[in-house]
């Protein structure tokens, strides 16, 4: 009711309705693009300078600016996911800890991100990880160097979800973190799934594109042969690799690393100790219980699940007796998880476009961004020595005309009028005259002029030399090359996956009998460590294939379901079942042993002991002839005392170790030995009488001090040989030098006595003081580079003590061909090239 007096409110104004009519087909497929947009860009797709998607990124950084650095204490994840939900990532705290989770996960990660405490789940996804509010994290030694100097404008940054933070569209990247770890991820009409790779192997690529911006896919693949799984296992066939390096799509098959062993006394069995990537044993051992069920799996008696932290993954298969483990090992592979496809997709995000990459362009777009990063770093640094350089040019001034200084200050009004009055009586800049001003009286000493004349110097000379660096694009790269290099070499490891040729060696049951005939065979170690065995024992002849990675190293004569003799540098002979040894198949002829399995698959060596050749168990001629790195030598006929699988067959000196084992084929062949002094010497194997067992061998080379022996071997002298020597320094690191190579006729160093000090086999240069590698044997000579690709050696022989030829590439291993054949002398340089061969590699 109105007051009076009062009028009454107008009413309130007529309000139309407003309807947009909107075409559902446009509306839908506007919000469809848009939706789609969000998922690649900035969710499931990682940019190919860091590799990273945006949520990882967004947790390494969140991580890094909390201060959680590998030499703090963990933390709860909770806290990070909070605090990346709330500034960086609006999408859910479990989309968050997920990504977190597996950047802790060493299973899924070649090079983990961050350094996890607690139950951060398990391989394969069988058991799953602990909440937020249970685990701890931190960033790894790994992940700092991706983030390392970002708070140096070395990338640029760009407003949060909501414009209240700053977050970086990118990380500095120290080292290819994409190649080395991989991605995956499922966008809306596109994929990623992209392999992790070896750190040492990818770094190397990326140098060398450094050095040699014109470089093909063939000169990088010389570096990255392939992926390297952080779960290891074995790849087979390379083609599909080839296909993936070159598109950006390619398939391999991976395959679970497994030995036959003898689980009981009358029972042998399958042991699994890796599984192809991202299978886990639940899902293995599900799908073996299914089929036995089913009786589509026949052969296997028992599955026991002994995997534990300590030794890591062992699933043992135990055989039924009266199958052969070799057949049921190629059912498994058939039918189960233990041998998986994986589909590379390299589909990554550059310059904000999604395109689907090979080798070279993912290491062409990392290093222009390192070469960026380090660009805009040095530009940083040069740019804050030049303001403190300002500075300390004003102090100066001011340290010289001290008193005047005080001066002009006690004689101004105010800190406004001092400031002005310095500008204009000694010519500084307003920065200059405020910094003056800031200083302490305290600071104004003679000491103090001395410490900025110091620095004045210090400053001048690191911005001339960052300039220089800035000017320079061949500086530059050689930085950004040495940078990556001090990376691989922290955290480089070795290789956990093999690379196996898909030669055909994968053989259904049906194809593999049930009982094995004890026919002859031939048991083959290469310089790599891989054993293998010939379907039968007929000569290695020089007109066959041969390995493009490897060389033989040792043969030895034996039957099917015999036995040889592991010779190693302990002096141990260690027991090897033939039968339990992969078989070449007929077509590798002579063999290519990319189908051997390593040989610490069947023997256990101790820390720094390694194999050095292979014995029959029976005499088959010479016997078993062994040289040690102080000089002895020794001819012994092993037999293996009762049931024992080990035994000694030299007893050795405080600190000595034998260098190499030959099974003699006759007497007629003569032992060589040759020193790091570059001294060779050469007698009958007749002269050196055989000894039991626990012997200690005789003298057989006299050695001068300091030297040792680098190579011990066999040659028959009825046959064309040859000497190689390669000279180097013995100060020099191991892998830094390439040394200089000789190849001299081995007829021209004659045979002396046993015990003797042999000839000068290498003259040494100005620099050189050692030999570093050492072989003899029959030619053609072949040699191989450390990352496997053969190296061709000058024809032209040198004087026996003449000097070498300055090597361009670091040689690994050599060797010559095997077996009864023509003159290898008189062979062509494509035959020779054909050889199997028989080689020694660099210690």
């Amino acid at each position: 009711m109105a007051r009076r007096g009062s009028q009454a409110p107008p009413p309130p104004p007529d309000f139309e309705e407003n309807i947009i009519d909107v075409d559902v087909s446009e509306e839908m497929r506007g919000s469809y693009l848009e939706y789609a947009y969000s998922v690649i860009y900035s969710r499931a797709l990682p940019d190919a300078r860091d590799g990273l998607k945006p949520v990882q990124r967004r947790i390494l950084y969140s991580m890094n600016d909390m201060g959680l650095r590998p030499d703090r204490g963990h933390v709860k994840c909770a806290r990070v996911v909070g605090e990346v939900m709330g500034k960086l990532h609006p999408h859910g705290d479990s989309a968050i800890y997920d990504a977190m989770v597996r950047l802790a996960q060493p299973w899924a990660m070649r090079m983990p991100l961050v350094d996890g405490h607690g139950n951060f789940g398990s391989l394969g996804g069988d058991d799953m990880p602990a909440a937020m509010r249970y685990t701890e994290a931190r960033l790894s030694r790994e992940a700092m160097q991706l983030v390392a100097t970002i708070d140096e404008d070395t990338v640029d940054f760009r407003p949060n979800y909501d414009g209240q933070e700053q977050e970086p569209e990118v990380l500095p990247a120290a080292f290819p973190n994409l190649l080395v770890n991989g991605a995956s991820g499922i966008a809306v009409g596109m994929a990623t799934n992209m392999a992790p790779h070896n750190l040492g192997e990818v770094v190397a690529a990326a140098r060398h594109l450094l050095e040699r911006p014109d470089a093909t896919l063939d000169d990088l693949m010389r570096f990255v042969p392939g992926p390297d799984l952080p779960t290891g296992g074995k790849i087979v066939g390379l083609d599909g690799i080839r296909d993936a390096y070159a598109t950006g799509r390619g398939t391999f098959r991976t395959r679970a690393t497994t030995h036959i062993e003898d689980v009981s006394a009358r029972r042998k069995g399958i042991v699994v100790t890796e599984l192809p990537y991202a299978v886990g044993p639940e899902r293995v051992k599900a799908k073996i219980k299914e089929l036995v069920n089913a009786k589509k799996l026949n052969g296997i008696a028992d599955l026991k699940d002994l995997t534990d932290r300590n030794v890591g993954l062992r699933l043992v298969i135990e055989i039924k007796n009266g199958f052969h483990p070799e057949a049921v090992l190629a059912q498994l592979y058939k039918l189960t998880p233990m041998e998986e496809t994986f589909g590379i997709n390299n589909v990554t995000l550059v310059d904000g476009q999604p395109r689907t990459l090979g080798l070279r362009e993912l290491l062409q777009v990392y290093v222009d961004h390192r070469l960026n990063v380090v660009r805009r770093r040095s530009a940083f640094r040069r740019r804050k020595r030049e303001e403190r350089l300002h500075l300390v040019d004003g102090l100066l001034v001011a340290l010289l005309n001290i008193d005047a200084v005080i001066a002009v200050i006690r004689e101004s009004d105010d800190s406004s009028a001092a400031k002005q009055a310095l500008i204009d009586r000694f010519e500084l800049s307003e920065i200059q005259a405020q910094y003056i001003l800031d200083t302490p009286l305290r600071r104004l000493t003679r000491f103090d002029k001395l410490e900025l004349e110091k620095e004045q110097d210090q400053l001048r000379r690191e911005i001339a030399e960052l300039t220089a660096l800035l000017e320079s694009d061949a500086k530059l790269r050689r930085l950004v090359a040495k940078e990556l290099a001090a990376v691989a070499k922290e955290f480089a490891t070795p290789r956990r996956t093999v690379l196996i040729e898909d030669n055909g060696e994968t053989k259904s049951a049906a194809a593999v009998p049930l009982e094995v005939p004890d026919d002859p065979t031939l048991v083959l170690l290469s310089s790599t460590g891989l054993l293998a065995r010939t379907p039968d024992a007929s000569p290695l002849s020089a007109e066959g294939g041969r390995s493009a990675h490897d060389v033989l190293v040792a043969v030895v004569p034996s039957t099917a379901r015999g036995q040889v003799g592991a010779v190693t540098s302990d002096g141990r002979m260690i027991r090897v079942e033939v039968i339990d040894l992969p078989i070449l198949p007929p077509s590798a002829s002579p063999p290519s042993l990319a189908g051997g399995a390593p040989i610490t698959e069947y023997i256990e060596l101790a820390a720094g002991e390694r194999v050095v050749g292979l014995g029959a168990i029976a005499d088959t001629g010479g016997g078993l002839a062994l040289g040690t790195e102080q000089g002895v030598v020794k001819r012994v006929v092993p037999e293996f005392p009762g049931n024992r699988d080990d035994f000694e067959v030299i007893t050795l000196k405080d600190g000595d170790r034998v260098v190499g084992a030959v099974q003699l084929g006759s007497e007629d062949e003569h032992l060589v030995f040759m020193t790091t002094d570059a001294q060779l010497l050469h007698f009958p194997a007749s002269i050196v009488r055989p000894q039991g067992r626990p012997a200690g061998g005789m003298a057989g080379i006299k050695l001068a001090a300091d030297a040792r022996v680098l190579w011990f071997g066999a040659v028959d002298p009825s046959r064309t040989s040859r000497v190689i020597t390669v000279s180097g320094s013995a100060a020099a690191l191991d892998g830094t030098q390439t040394g200089a190579l000789k190849i001299a006729d081995f007829a021209e160093y004659p045979a002396k006595g046993r015990a003797t000090g042999g000839v000068r086999s290498h003259r040494f240069l100005k620099g050189e003081d050692t030999l570093i590698l050492a072989w003899a044997g029959p030619a053609p000579v072949k040699a191989t580079a450390p990352n496997g690709q053969s190296i061709t050696l000058p024809e032209d022989l040198g004087r026996r003590d003449g000097s070498g030829e300055k090597l361009h590439r670091a040689i690994a291993t050599v060797g010559g061909p095997i077996g009864p054949t023509a003159d290898p002398g008189e062979a062509d340089a494509d035959a020779a090239g054909e050889a199997a061969e028989l080689g020694g590699k660099v210690e």
